[in-house]
């Protein structure tokens, strides 16, 4: 700590009991008396630097009194500020702190010592002290402003707390490496090679610190409420960002307040106990108007104030009985963020008289209605429905989701509790929307339990409890222990049964479907399109290709189906031709016997352009040959062939 040391004679002030006395040599003249102390001085050091005790002198020449007694009991400072300044009027050697310059200056200001009364007198020398030295420290600083609680009327008009205040938080927001150790060089402070920093070559033996933006929590800390609300506003101005000043909050609140350590690790709750220590711990009633303003000064922003702190900052509030608007003011903190909360931090216990739950239910609710009424206002709404009927997924439906599933654990927590009535379990599972459920398997864990610890409900209660719950989406294990479960009503169990059914058929139809095209394991081909085993690897990306080549294969199939068919129906008329034309031939050789010995051949042989019956003209050729090809073809060529030569020869004759 940085000091300055004043005067230059030997210290001649003894004190006997609460009795100062100057050791010049010289009987004393006045007495001044601060408070319960007396100060027996001589009145010519006194008149030369202070110009209100000057008056005060003159005052009592004036009025003739023999007895001079002057009362400072109002001095800044008290008895320990006179003795420094009756020591600066006397020359007498003494030092000047960052703990003790700023109840110096304002003793100075009150008597008055300016610089027409004497060159350097103690506002000058305090004031270059404050400005030149303490100011340009952060510990200095820090200790100086600390000093203020005393004299916080006196240090406001003097400027001494804003000073302070600037000091502190302009290097608050920077490096402490800038301004407690050398400037860097080259990226960095010069080291040893054992490490140690060096100082214009030379080591200094201190290790390199490691700074992080919550360096200066602890040093502020100490600071009382006032003081260190002044300091948060100047830091804020500055533009500090709100997680570092939600971090500094948090770090003094903890220091203070000691419901806040509870569920702490042994570490921790001693290092708490070590720093509320060095400090008397505040009564009650200090203690919630620390908390009520806290609350006051913590940014009413999503995602700054972590969820532990609001939650045990509202612990804390139920458990001092602070002031309404600022146990709702925390409900409302912890609305907004719901889904960054855990199950541990939910479980409030219930300290009203009125109530006889194990937990403090009524506070979840109203928590859980301030996230759905700021999920509202932020835009969040009902998720639409694609063409099979299912929720389209959405991110917004994110935060909703994670607290339905943390409400759920909620209410299986506080189900086995017998005081616990049916409307309040109901309405807290009721005020989830019914799309920010996935499933239901949670909600009826939870409801079972509750009706396992409270077996005298009534079947009607029982059935209106369990409407809360959308049976249709239980998984198949939450079905198959509905279907079995006694406690349940015998209408939610039919209904259980009913849906368990519908998801065994659908999950058996989906797996029909799945396997049909992933049949065989091996390569396909249809309509120049390769199926392979390859498509139907890697899980459900290669299940909709599958499914498109089955339904190809199936239309392939079809198509075939119906060639077939056409061909057997030209079959069938070809058959009948046939033996329509033997029946025919066989009544033409009954009528002509002299055909059997002649051959079938054309009538006249003279005209030469005519071919005989065994040869075949071009056309005919071609029309046989094609015959031939689509017999081939069609598996029937042979019978269309004899049946064209067969009409040929008729013809013919």
């Amino acid at each position: 700590m940085a000091c300055q040391k004043l005067g230059s004679r030997a210290d001649v002030f003894r004190k006997q009991g609460q009795e100062w006395y100057c050791t010049s040599g010289l009987p004393s003249d006045i007495s001044v008396v601060v408070g319960e102390q007396s100060f027996h001085l001589h009145k010519f050091p006194l008149l030369s630097k202070s110009d209100l005790l000057e008056r005060c002198i003159r005052e009592k020449i004036d009025k003739g009194e023999d007895s001079w007694v002057i009362d400072l009991s109002d001095i800044p400072g008290g008895a320990k500020a006179f003795e420094l300044a009756a020591k600066f009027c006397y020359g007498v050697k003494f030092e000047m702190t960052a703990s003790n310059v700023v109840h110096l200056r304002c003793a100075a200001d009150y008597l008055e010592m300016t610089e027409e009364m004497s060159e350097g007198n103690l506002i000058a020398q305090t004031e270059n002290f404050l400005t030149q030295t303490v100011l340009r420290s952060w510990k200095d600083s820090v200790k100086a402003l600390q000093t203020c609680d005393d004299v916080l009327d006196i240090a406001e008009r003097l400027q001494i707390i804003k000073r302070c205040v600037d000091s502190i938080a302009t290097r608050s927001c920077s490096d402490p490496d800038l301004f407690g150790w050398p400037v860097a060089q080259y990226g960095g402070p010069m080291q040893s090679p054992g490490g140690s920093l060096l100082w214009n070559g030379i080591s200094t033996g201190a290790r390199p610190r490691n700074s992080s933006p919550d360096w200066w929590y602890d040093d502020v800390s100490c600071l009382s409420l006032p003081l260190y609300k002044k300091l948060i506003s100047a830091m804020e101005y500055r533009g500090i960002s709100q997680e570092i000043i939600v971090g500094s909050l948090n770090h003094y609140a903890k220091r203070r307040l000691p419901g806040l350590n509870r569920r702490k690790s042994i570490s921790d709750v001693s290092n708490c106990l070590s720093m509320t220590s060095l400090t008397s711990i505040p009564s009650e009633d200090d203690q919630k108007y620390l908390l009520e303003e806290i609350d006051r000064l913590l940014p009413f922003q999503r995602g700054v104030t972590s969820c532990k702190l609001l939650f045990g900052l509202l612990r804390t509030a139920i458990f001092l009985k602070a002031s309404p608007s600022c146990l709702s003011n925390l409900e409302r903190r912890i609305g907004m963020q719901l889904d960054k909360a855990s199950l541990e931090d939910l479980l409030i216990p219930n300290i009203s008289e009125s109530v006889e739950t194990l937990y403090d239910v009524d506070c979840v609710q109203r928590i859980v209605d301030h996230f759905l009424a700021m999920d509202q206002e932020t835009g969040g709404a009902s998720p639409g429905l694609g063409e099979d009927g299912q929720i389209l997924a959405s991110p917004s439906l994110m935060p909703i989701t994670m607290v339905a599933k943390l409400i759920d654990g909620y209410l299986a927590e506080v189900a086995p509790d017998e005081n616990l009535k049916l409307p309040k379990f109901r309405s807290l599972a009721a005020a989830i929307p019914d799309y920010a459920r996935p499933i239901d398997d949670g909600l009826y864990r939870a409801i079972d339990i509750y009706l396992k610890a409270h077996p005298y409900l009534s079947e009607s209660d029982k059935e209106e409890l369990c409407r809360v719950m959308d049976c249709q989406k239980l998984s198949l294990e939450a079905c198959t222990h509905a279907a079995q479960n006694e406690r349940l009503p015998l209408r939610i169990i039919v209904q259980v049964l009913f849906f368990e059914q519908l998801q065994l058929r659908s999950s058996i139809a989906e797996c029909l479907m799945i396997s049909e095209p992933l049949d065989g394991g091996i390569s396909r081909q249809l309509g120049g399109m390769p199926v392979s085993g390859e498509h139907h690897r890697g899980g459900g990306a290669g299940w909709p290709l599958a499914a498109r080549e089955n339904q190809t294969l199936r239309e392939g199939m079809d198509s075939m189906k119906q060639r077939v068919a056409e061909l057997e129906k030209e079959c069938s008329t070809m058959r009948q031709d046939i033996e329509r034309l033997g029946r025919s031939k066989s009544v033409g050789k009954n009528r002509f016997p002299f055909a059997l010995t002649t051959k079938p051949q054309v009538c006249s042989t003279k005209d030469k352009d005519t071919a005989p019956e065994t040869s075949k003209t071009p056309a005919t050729e071609s029309e046989d040959k094609v015959a031939v090809v689509k017999g081939g073809a069609g598996g029937e060529g042979a019978p269309q062939l004899k049946l064209r030569k067969h009409k040929m020869n008729l013809s013919t004759c």
